[in-house]
């Protein structure tokens, strides 16, 4: 089943009207140490990026859950005012962060100024420089801005968030010794060689926070291996959580939560072990993924004879496919270099890049013009 535009918007707005008629039980919450910061937040917090229903933020700090992240960029800026919005009266209660994808120091500091405004807060408890990919994104100026930032009190502590490149982005944090936080893409599809750069981290007193913990959330996949949408979670979007969790080094996670359903199902699973059930289950999810779901592993970096950036492209295309929201994956696609947006991968005869993977490539980023484009 091909999906149009028009299905991916609806399926968008659905998502804020899931029933709220009954609110998740408390479950057993634990928390554990960010790194060298002080805080400690529940080891499963909250990513707003995607949560439009200010009710759903409210219900869960007060189940207990006390780390909220957003970004400058998340919705336009109104996902910061929502956020804000649900916590104006919890704001001592809670950690908030947001994140700059400025590149200099100016609009760095722009950036901050305006996200506090918006959040209705005097400082933010982590504030991230956004989508670095290898450690020289870690620039003396936006170094500079945070550390400006900090003197000033309006951020408690530094951080950095990664999609691709985590291993050299890491290092680079360790290396100026001016990060506090690293904030990482990390799910059970990825190297296992990755463990040795959280190990540095933790050694480093850096702390870690996952994020696409459940590997783009696909919610279904036919045996054709083509996408196709519900708004039901199944088991493996627990699993793929519980999976984070179970690693020691990882202080908390930040998986998306849009609904009431969403909440409860993350924090049950905070309280859960992963079990060898959730092991055959991943195996099983990740069969049918595989040829979807790019793992931003950076292998395929440089090899597109258009110069496409593929997995910046396929990332726009997970927001999409797997998280069901069609606008928030064509504006990132907007914002890549404009022959992001010109080339057509239907006019090669044959494609340069292949994905140790087995992400069928050619396919996914037609999809992806086809949709954005």
């Amino acid at each position: 089943m091909n999906f149009s535009r028009r299905h991916f918007l609806a399926a968008g707005l659905a998502l804020p009207a899931a029933s709220l008629a009954q609110a998740p039980a408390p479950s057993a919450l634990s928390y554990q140490k960010l790194g060298r910061t002080g805080l400690t937040p529940t080891r499963v917090a909250f990513g707003c990026m995607i949560t439009s229903d200010a009710s759903v933020v409210e219900k869960a700090a007060d189940l207990g859950i006390n780390y909220f992240d957003t970004a400058r960029g998340y919705q336009g800026g109104n996902n910061e005012r929502m956020v804000g919005a649900a916590l104006k009266a919890r704001r001592k209660q809670v950690y908030i962060s947001s994140k700059s994808h400025a590149r200099d120091k100016a609009e760095a500091m722009t950036n901050l100024e305006t996200s506090l405004r918006t959040l209705g807060t005097d400082y933010l408890d982590i504030w991230y420089l956004h989508g670095a990919s290898s450690a020289g994104d870690l620039t003396p100026d936006l170094l500079e801005a945070q550390q400006a930032a900090k003197k000033d009190g309006k951020i408690r502590f530094t951080g950095v968030s990664t999609h691709s490149g985590q291993a050299s982005v890491i290092d680079g944090a360790i290396q100026c010794g001016k990060i506090d936080v690293v904030l990482l893409a990390y799910n059970f599809t990825m190297d296992p060689a990755i463990e040795a750069a959280l190990e540095k981290a933790k050694n480093a007193g850096i702390g870690l926070v996952a994020m696409k913990v459940m590997a783009g959330g696909f919610r279904r996949v036919n045996p054709d291996n083509k996408f196709y949408s519900t708004l039901k979670r199944d088991g493996a979007m627990a699993a793929a959580l519980r999976w984070v969790l179970k690693n020691p080094r990882i202080d908390t996670t930040i998986p998306s939560m849009t609904d009431m359903d969403q909440l409860d199902e993350n924090l049950k699973a905070m309280s859960a072990k992963f079990t060898e059930a959730d092991q055959k289950i991943l195996s099983a999810y990740l069969r049918r993924i595989g040829p979807l779901y790019c793992r931003m592993c950076g292998k395929c970096e440089g090899t597109c004879s258009k110069g496409l950036p593929v997995a910046d492209v396929l990332r726009c295309l997970t927001y999409a496919d797997g998280y069901g929201q069609f606008a928030l994956g064509r504006e990132r696609f907007l914002e890549l270099p404009g022959k992001a947006a010109s080339v057509r991968c239907r006019e090669c005869s044959s494609c340069s890049v292949h994905c140790p993977n087995g992400v069928r490539v050619a396919q996914r980023l037609s999809r992806a013009q086809e949709l954005f484009a």
